[in-house]
């Protein structure tokens, strides 16, 4: 069963086109994942879904209420995690879930009965009288997605879940989203840039791009597309490498970016010292080899040429403020 269908969902601004007929749908229970650079398309998305911004056109539906038919029924159904702090740092973690839950009329022995419940799964129980100013930002965050569950929604929208988090932290939020998502059987739609998250968390991913979805399926199937191992080389001249490189018929792809040649193939050991005479041969030094398996890094690069790390630097987000100004009169 779908609780998400979207097909060709579309979103202008002022002429600035931020999703660009979209289509695609999550099943109950599925991690989803969609992963793209800031301003890709990624938050308006979830907005658009959430009810918070209307599409410009197509369709969207969620547990099969469509978005601008029926807002409020919509709203019944989902919880969502901004991107932005939302928290009340004056209150206690116990007060902004209560205030919370009353927003949602619910009735005094349920909500009581839900706070022990959400803050048991996000381990906050014994912090729940501490003002959340006390808190940590990965408790800040835990709290926040507690927050989402008390009214018992059957999709949670995760915006940036682990964003500004260390490390550490963000692989613990990680290991609690995996657990609501068994524990309350949960369907959940987060958006990410980061590979590593969307590798860990999702059964299925969307790569977006400048609001157009370029692949999606499981991040395992994602990455065989490009190839069973992939090799780095800098060398000297890597344009040159790639002109002599090109003749060989078990090479799938080559990519140059980042002064880095990358080429991906099967039996990646095996083809190196191949690479390397090739280039001897040539008159080209290469400096150094790196052997790997190929990422979602790797498949973002394989569909648009630049890392996510380089669309960022080229591409700054123009809509997050806008965004940020609809999210708080909407919401």
């Amino acid at each position: 069963m779908n609780v998400i269908e979207i097909d060709k969902l579309t979103k202008d601004f002022n002429g600035l086109r931020a999703v660009d007929g979209i289509s695609f749908s999550v099943k109950e229970g599925e991690i989803f994942g969609l992963l793209g650079p800031n301003g890709a398309g990624k938050t308006t998305t979830i907005n658009m879904l959430a009810t918070m911004l209307m599409p410009t056109s197509g369709t969207a539906k969620v547990c099969g209420i469509d978005v601008r038919q029926d807002q409020d029924s919509v709203r019944r159904y989902i919880g969502i995690v901004f991107q932005d702090p939302a928290l009340d740092d004056q209150l206690t973690g116990e007060e902004n879930l209560d205030f919370h839950a009353r927003m949602y009329g619910m009735e005094s022995k349920i909500r009581k009965k839900r706070i022990d419940n959400v803050l048991e799964i996000v381990e906050l129980k014994d912090r729940a009288k501490d003002i959340v100013s006390k808190y940590s930002g990965g408790m800040r965050r835990r709290l926040e997605i507690a927050r989402g569950l008390m009214h018992y929604p059957k999709v949670l929208f995760l915006d940036e879940p682990t964003l500004g988090l260390d490390a550490q932290t963000r692989r613990v939020i990680w290991n609690y989203i995996l657990k609501l998502n068994k524990r309350e059987n949960i369907t959940i739609i987060l958006t990410t840039h980061y590979m590593e998250e969307a590798d860990y968390l999702c059964n299925r991913v969307a790569i977006i791009d400048h609001g157009k979805i370029l692949a999606i399926g499981m991040p395992s199937k994602l990455k065989k597309l490009v190839g069973e191992d992939m090799i780095s080389l800098s060398t000297y001249d890597n344009m040159k490498l790639k002109k002599v490189m090109a003749k060989m018929k078990w090479i799938r792809n080559m990519k140059l970016h980042d002064n880095f040649l990358d080429i991906y193939t099967e039996s990646g050991e095996k083809r190196i010292p191949i690479i390397i005479r090739e280039a001897e041969s040539n008159g080209i030094e290469v400096k150094s080899v790196n052997l790997r398996k190929p990422t979602l890094e790797d498949v973002f690069l394989h569909y648009t040429g630049k890392t996510i790390r380089e669309h960022e630097a080229s591409s700054p987000d123009r809509l997050r403020q806008h965004i940020r100004i609809r999210h708080r009169k909407t919401w």
